[in-house]
């Protein structure tokens, strides 16, 4: 399976980054910045919140009820006349659900790793997590989901192959950010001074932002 990072390289993801950069007025390379911290950030917590069966109940009704998917099948309509302010509003409570009190934590780090301010992160994770949710529930369509573990592999298999003790600890991390600014800084000595490996999440972000 293919992980949600390589989701961002394909055609859609790149319709994805275009869309949100458009309609949040951001800098399309930031937007892509964002995006690739925070999705698995967002898939690191989903799966966090399906390790209980209520919120893995939870999870499995909203994708086949509200998020099956359906979102993708537009996205030019989705982006082409503005977002609807409905989509934004959704995304808002999917933020807050997912993340809960690590929310604003969450969004200060990855505003300081891309250089943008939380308020424009916060914009951009709006548009892109009923998008996510869409991605989520036409896989969880396409694989007949219907258990706790069955989700629980496919968010793990979102996550990627990488699964790196490095890469866990950064997401574990990351969403551990209470906004105390003592995490944020681990979490840029993470990156900044990590893995040179090439390959993986934790060798993504240190490409990205380590050089």
């Amino acid at each position: 399976m293919e992980g949600i990072l390589d989701l961002l390289n394909s055609d859609l993801g790149k319709t994805i980054v275009n869309g949100v950069s458009g309609s949040t007025g951001t800098d399309q390379s930031k937007t892509s910045s964002v995006l690739t911290m925070a999705l698995p950030v967002l898939m690191k917590a989903m799966e966090r919140n399906a390790s209980t069966p209520e919120g893995a109940q939870g999870l499995m009704g909203a994708l086949s009820n509200k998020h099956d998917g359906s979102i993708l099948d537009n996205l030019g309509g989705l982006f082409g006349g503005g977002v609807d302010e409905e989509v934004k509003t959704d995304g808002d409570k999917i933020l807050g659900h997912v993340l809960g009190q690590r929310r604003q934590g969450v969004e200060k780090v990855i505003g300081e790793k891309s250089g943008l301010d939380m308020g424009s992160v916060a914009n951009i994770l709006k548009v892109a997590a009923p998008i996510l949710m869409g991605v989520l529930g036409k896989q969880a369509r396409e694989k007949n989901v219907s258990s706790q573990s069955d989700l629980g592999g496919l968010l793990g298999g979102l996550l990627g192959g990488n699964d790196t003790k490095q890469e866990q600890s950064f997401l574990e991390k990351i969403l551990d950010a209470d906004g105390d600014g003592s995490v944020v800084d681990d979490v840029a000595g993470m990156i900044l001074g990590g893995s040179n490996k090439k390959g993986g999440l934790g060798g993504l972000l240190g490409g990205l932002f380590g050089k």
